[in-house]
């Protein structure tokens, strides 16, 4: 881990409250826009949107990354979670989300919903700018 990506990670640490997207974008950028491959990470809040855990979830290949919202359920339960940032990576550098991006959003938004999680954003980091769902309208 480089010294950015430290910097970054402590940015996200338990503690950090997160108000709006752009105070995310930096420091996900930093930890994720040299990954060769998809990488799927939630950031895990309290009820006053303070960060409890930023962690990496799932692995992919260079262009997805299988997403099973039973394990993204269970560890937003783990650690207590009131709502969730949801974030992932773009190899290709092209931050738009995809069909599928908005699908599986849908659809964890609708699984943690049963367990009253808020889904707050989903953000998608390419090479040069994260592309956010609350911004872009799909939440």
């Amino acid at each position: 881990m480089s010294i950015a990506q430290a910097f970054a990670r402590r940015r996200l640490a338990k503690g950090r409250k997160i108000t709006q997207p752009a105070l995310a974008f930096e420091y996900l950028q930093v930890l994720l826009q040299d990954y060769e491959h998809e990488v799927f990470s939630a950031i895990f809040l309290d009820s006053q949107h303070r960060v409890i855990k930023f962690e990496e979830l799932f692995r992919g290949t260079i262009d997805s990354a299988s997403v099973y919202p039973r394990e993204v359920v269970k560890k937003a339960l783990a650690n207590n979670s009131a709502s969730v940032i949801l974030v992932h990576n773009h190899p290709s550098g092209d931050p738009e989300p995809s069909d599928a991006d908005r699908r599986i959003t849908q659809r964890l938004k609708e699984t943690l919903d049963l367990v009253e999680i808020r889904v707050i954003d989903h953000i998608v980091v390419g090479s040069e700018r994260c592309e956010s769902f609350a911004e872009l309208g799909y939440l």
